[in-house]
């Protein structure tokens, strides 16, 4: 496993368990906090089928990492991104839970794409 990886499965199961309870975190995982309002806006636009409480935790918490690596961190490309959300769904999500997440973020990269080729 590289190290991205790595740190993107340790944010993750730390997204996770806020989700259930509040905790003390780290600077990364406050970081992602503080953006929630904007990163739940954008799975509520992208997701309009499930409302964010209908979620399973696991993949509201995989979205939330990758929204956040999207649309605020914007250090690596988007599709190395929604690969390693894709890889994160399938590794702890259900079985359904890896397209469901491809399935929004790949909405997102149209958005994203579409706003720099008119912006």
């Amino acid at each position: 496993m590289d190290k991205r990886h790595q740190k993107r499965s340790d944010l993750l199961q730390k997204l996770f368990v806020l989700g259930f309870k509040s905790t003390h975190v780290d600077q990364e995982v406050e970081n992602i906090q503080q953006n929630l309002p904007k990163l739940d806006e954008a799975i509520r636009k992208h997701a309009t089928r499930y409302p964010l409480d209908k979620l399973a935790k696991v993949d509201l918490a995989v979205l939330r990492l990758a929204m956040y690596e999207l649309l605020i961190e914007k250090k690596n490309p988007p599709k190395v991104i929604i690969d390693e959300a894709v890889i994160l769904a399938r590794e702890f999500g259900n079985d359904k839970s890896y397209s469901f997440v491809n399935g929004v973020l790949g909405s997102v990269l149209k958005e994203l794409t579409i706003s720099r080729l008119t912006g």
